[in-house]
């Protein structure tokens, strides 16, 4: 059965994409391929599409779903932060545009059974990649109070961290934390009755987020991979980076500013010696947002933020 998924802001992808006939295009992260999918469309004939995923499930799904298109098409199980060994496996040195869409996906959350959700009783995993050899139950039961606040502060931006960290050690001194139901059950018992009820987010979001995000070393990799794209590009691709949290979206930000300068010499020289060009113009001068419409339709893409670049 193909993943139930609705693509983010596909419009704007595509718009700011500019795929083409003929051109070679990369989706790092296939989901349920609907962006893939629409670029296939738009790059036939004679188009390349790799696609790549670090969940086995999208993949196999992709291959179902790519398969009328007559375009050339490569699929890899991998994360996108590996697209420069993808590209040399191919013996291709640059490629035309890259798209990263760095949300969840529904299959994830609704059918994967990996615990990425609060909502249902499963393993506490949260593995993107089955390779992987770190789950989140390992750093629940295993880590300092210390480090597990510092994780949902950093990543989860969670206000009452200290006293759910130290809820969770707490508890596992009586039973091993297993599933989702138990972590979600634990910060509810953390967070005070007051602030629990006058949030409209259920108090286990975040912290479900930071593990996540912890688990899969989402911001190390995005980190990375910003810093080398420009490298994959062939002359005027772009890159387009759809981010659903403000630590992401301020590491893909800050990369391309840096990509954008030209002279870094410091102020006091009377020339520039640096000769440092700029390598990327930007497309979206500001974040662009869903439509209201779009939301309405789709909440999970309620927080997307776009941002694109053409290397010049």
């Amino acid at each position: 059965m193909p993943i139930k998924h609705i693509p983010v802001m596909l419009p704007e992808v595509l718009h700011y994409l500019n795929c083409k006939p003929g051109k070679t295009y990369v989706d790092c992260t296939l989901g349920g391929s609907g962006h893939a999918r629409a670029i296939c469309r738009k790059i036939i004939p004679d188009g390349v599409f790799i696609g790549i995923d670090q969940d086995i499930d999208a993949v196999q799904n992709a291959k179902k779903v790519l398969k009328p298109f007559k375009s050339t098409i490569h699929l890899f199980h991998g994360n996108f932060v590996n697209l420069p060994e993808f590209l040399r496996q191919l013996k291709i040195v640059a490629v035309d545009g890259i798209l990263v869409d760095l949300g969840i996906s529904l299959h994830q959350i609704e059918s994967s059974g990996r615990g990425f959700s609060f909502k249902k009783d499963e393993p506490l995993d949260m593995r993107m990649n089955f390779t992987s050899d770190t789950k989140a139950e390992d750093l629940v039961n295993t880590m300092e109070a210390g480090s597990l606040k510092k994780i949902f502060q950093k990543y989860g931006e969670e206000r009452w961290a200290g006293r759910i960290a130290k809820k969770i050690k707490e508890e596992r001194q009586r039973k091993a934390i297993r599933t989702s139901s138990q972590l979600a059950q634990i910060v509810w018992d953390a967070v005070p009755r007051k602030a629990s009820g006058r949030q409209k987010l259920h108090p286990a979001t975040r912290v479900f987020m930071a593990l996540r995000i912890a688990v899969n070393r989402e911001l190390e990799n995005l980190d990375l991979f910003m810093k080398n794209f420009a490298d994959l590009l062939n002359l005027k691709g772009r890159l387009c980076v759809l981010s659903f949290h403000s630590l992401e979206d301020r590491i893909v930000k800050t990369r391309i500013k840096t990509l954008e300068k030209t002279c870094v010499c410091p102020p006091d020289l009377p020339k520039c010696v640096c000769n440092k060009k700029q390598i990327v113009r930007t497309l979206t001068k500001k974040v662009v947002r869903p439509t209201n419409d779009e939301v309405a339709v789709n909440p999970m893409a309620r927080s997307a933020r776009l941002r694109a670049v053409e290397k010049i």
